[in-house]
């Protein structure tokens, strides 16, 4: 990442700076542990970002570990602070937000982190869907955002054009989705037509923002936690049926619960793929001459398409520590503010570039005129003012319910069940769950 060596000098200047507020002088070469989940092409971003954070001065050293998926950091970080034992920093997806905001015993609202280093939080410098996603209702910032991720499309050109349809036109709503996968699978194009990644994160979540629809009572949660799910609405169950029906007909091959089934479009055996726009690094390093386009709508729903939600994930900062650590912390998140650092993190990885000031940059560079479909999950972040169904959602279980509607989706997709009776087990067991966590607080 040649343009971060830019940042240098400034960066040893802002981080002199920072740790000089804290105590007047830092702890030489102080390390700061940084937990996370990432793999392949991103993981190679985030040891670049260290590394280079490292070498642009000496009072600090950011130390990655990999600690496995998203929830096996959550749970790993969170076992480790009951111990004693946390690392400063720990990259929690989304779906773990509300479990990282029940636990503010154990964490350090980033706010106060940036003010221990002398700095401040200009929250308006960063895209507010991604803001307010990871602020208190108040507006007080929890979380640092770093890999934030929009699903889009992606379509495999050469299939297309085996399959006789147009390599320049993506699907833009769902029935086309089913119309290209049977033409591909049909037409011998492809074994398979199409497959997914996150399948309740895409297929659910951001199915309801996408479309305008509700998720579950008190606006998502965001007006409370004692919600109950609506996630069994006919909009829901046609959606998902449709997916049923090509299961059944060998059309859409499942690949698993997180992004397995991107394997199965690098390699060219699904022609289509729904998938969080942060996979971009690893589709682009396969050579699959690829496409990309907007997350399909549901053409039913009114006002549709509205805005998606964000998917990735954010640093949250352990309590527990020495002040002086916090000032490295702090140092570090500025150094990941920075402009050039952001346009190039989001052009290597895919993910958001989480300022306005990146987006910007990286738009005037023409980085946009060479890619267009690159800047799609920007645009749907950004395209309409949010609503109350796609403002994001907050349950303080979200994992565990994904868990639940992963395993009653696969029984959907194995024929055992039809997407009707699927979304009923899933709001059913969901509520009880939700009620079983409130009621252990």
């Amino acid at each position: 990442m040649q343009g971060l060596q830019r940042n240098r000098l400034l960066i040893s200047f802002a981080a002199a700076a920072l740790a000089a507020n804290v105590a007047g002088v830092a702890l030489a070469d102080t390390e700061i542990e940084w937990w996370h989940a990432m793999t392949g092409a991103r993981n190679q971003v985030l040891s670049d970002l260290a590394d280079d954070f490292n070498r642009s001065q000496s009072d600090y050293r950011v130390v990655p570990v990999f600690k496995g998926t998203y929830s096996e950091v959550l749970e790993a970080g969170l076992a480790a602070y009951e111990v004693g034992d946390a690392p400063h920093i720990i990259q929690v997806f989304d779906v773990g937000t509300g479990v990282m905001m029940n636990a503010d015993h154990a964490i350090v609202p980033v706010s106060e982190v940036l003010e221990m280093g002398g700095g401040a939080f200009d929250k308006n410098q960063y895209l507010p869907g991604i803001v307010a996603y990871y602020s208190r209702p108040d507006g007080q910032m929890l979380s640092f955002p770093y890999n934030s991720s929009s699903p889009i499309l992606y379509y495999n050109k050469a299939v297309y054009a085996r399959a006789g349809l147009d390599p320049d036109m993506p699907p833009q709503t769902w029935p086309e989705v089913w119309r290209h996968a049977r033409r591909i699978v049909g037409s011998r194009a492809a074994s398979c037509g199409y497959t997914s990644t996150w399948f309740t994160w895409i297929h659910l979540e951001n199915y309801a923002a996408w479309n305008n629809l509700p998720y579950a009572t008190k606006e998502n949660g965001l007006a409370g936690l004692d919600i109950e799910l609506m996630i069994d609405q006919p909009l829901y169950v046609k959606h998902l049926q449709e997916i049923a029906n090509l299961a059944r007909d060998g059309v859409f091959r499942y690949g698993g619960r997180t992004s397995e089934a991107k394997n199965l479009f690098m390699s060219g055996e699904c022609g289509l793929l729904t998938e969080s726009s942060g996979g971009l690094g690893d589709i682009a390093a396969s050579g699959v001459d690829f496409g990309t386009g907007p997350l399909p709508y549901e053409p039913a729903a009114e006002g549709a398409p509205q805005n998606t939600v964000p998917g990735g994930a954010s640093l949250w900062v352990f309590a527990g520590h020495a002040k002086t650590d916090y000032a490295g912390v702090a140092a570090f998140f500025d150094y990941l503010s920075q402009p050039d650092v952001q346009s190039e993190l989001h052009q290597a990885s895919g993910y958001l570039p989480v300022t306005m000031a990146a987006y910007e940059a990286t738009k005037a560079a023409g980085y946009y005129d060479a890619g267009p479909g690159r800047e799609q999950p920007i645009l749907q972040m950004i395209g309409k003012e949010p609503t109350q169904n796609s403002r994001g959602i907050r349950a303080i279980n979200l994992p565990e319910l994904r868990n639940i509607q992963n395993d009653e989706f696969e029984a959907m997709l194995a024929g055992q069940q039809n997407a009707r009776q699927a979304l009923a087990n899933a709001v059913a067991r969901g509520n009880q769950a939700i009620r079983a966590a409130l009621g252990s607080q």
